[in-house]
């Protein structure tokens, strides 16, 4: 029946929704499949942004892609890869770090392609040498944060060996001051066993010389 049949108001309102949820499906998978040390990348921004754009940026893709907001099971995943990526560039030794790793990337692509700052590849970069640039960007940071974990893997284990050091001077030291102290507990029992050995002692001497008496009067 025509009466059954949606009106144009309800179409258009159905594909506008269709239409959202596809623009937050395609933000969150292209999060998840950002490489995740780049917060630039995450946010997708590029260096050098003021802060005042990245919260803008960040507003508009955390209200988009919000867990309360969508039934992607990824979602939960993509909005904390997108929190972390903006305390990240918000924080500013974070920041600089970040920043230094993109700069050691366009140096060493330079190197490689043995460019100086003056080639024109350098000056105006094309789709080619910028898609280069990240992709060596994602291998500095990778190599930076192998090596940040090999120092942090350092430090706990000097650490550990440095804890157990301390544990086993604090057990040695118990074990003396127990020694020490049952040492002094037993002390009468000392006292008095020595006391009962010199009395036995005494005793067996004054016996022997009886004997040697008795023998000599014998003979």
């Amino acid at each position: 029946m025509a009466g059954d049949e949606p009106s144009d108001a309800d179409v258009f309102a159905e594909l506008e929704k269709e239409s959202k949820e596809w623009d937050k499906d395609a933000e969150i998978s292209r999060i998840i499949k950002t490489f995740k040390l780049d917060s630039y990348a995450v946010l997708d921004l590029q260096p050098g942004v003021p802060d005042s754009d990245i919260k803008k940026v960040y507003r508009a893709k955390s209200l988009l892609i919000h867990p309360d907001k969508t039934s992607n099971p990824q979602a939960p995943d993509a909005f904390d890869a997108l929190k972390k990526a903006q305390t990240v560039l918000l924080d500013e030794k974070e920041r600089a770090k970040l920043d230094e790793a993109i700069a050691d990337a366009r140096m060493l692509l330079m190197r490689d392609k043995k460019l100086t700052i003056d080639s024109p590849e350098v000056k105006d970069p094309d789709a080619e040498f910028r898609r280069q640039w990240r992709e060596k960007t994602k291998w500095v940071l990778t190599d930076n944060e192998i090596r940040r974990r090999r120092q942090v893997k350092a430090q706990m284990q000097e650490e550990g060996r440095a804890q157990k050091k301390e544990e086993e001077e604090l057990t040695e030291r118990k074990r003396k001051r127990e020694h020490e102290q049952n040492w002094e507990n037993t002390r009468d029992k000392r006292i008095d066993s020595w006391r009962d050995f010199s009395k036995g002692g005494a005793a067996k001497a004054d016996e022997g010389k009886k004997k040697k008496k008795k023998l000599k009067t014998l003979g």
